[in-house]
């Protein structure tokens, strides 16, 4: 799930697997593979980002040796990705 913002100010948790297409027309407008469109203060840049983290974490999360003791991941909002040591390579 990703977090994203209305326009009101509110904040919201979409899931991103749904996600068809992001438009800027000049408002970011999330349409989802139902048709049901969301309308964010987030820019459409920052919409990306913000998929390509939660994937990178669900990845990240999978490749670890024992992910089941790990809690949930929960990126940042806006954070960059970084690079993953190999296996047995501490930082």
């Amino acid at each position: 799930m990703i977090s994203l913002t209305r326009l009101s100010g509110t904040t919201f948790l979409l899931n991103a697997d749904l996600i068809e297409r992001v438009d800027c027309t000049p408002d970011t407008v999330v349409t989802l593979v139902d048709g049901t469109k969301y309308v964010v203060a987030e820019s459409l840049d920052e919409v990306c980002d913000e998929v390509i983290d939660y994937r990178a974490a669900i990845v990240a999360r999978a490749a670890l040796p024992d992910a089941s003791s790990i809690p949930p991941v929960r990126p940042t909002r806006h954070s960059r990705l970084s690079a993953v040591p190999p296996r047995g390579v501490t930082p």
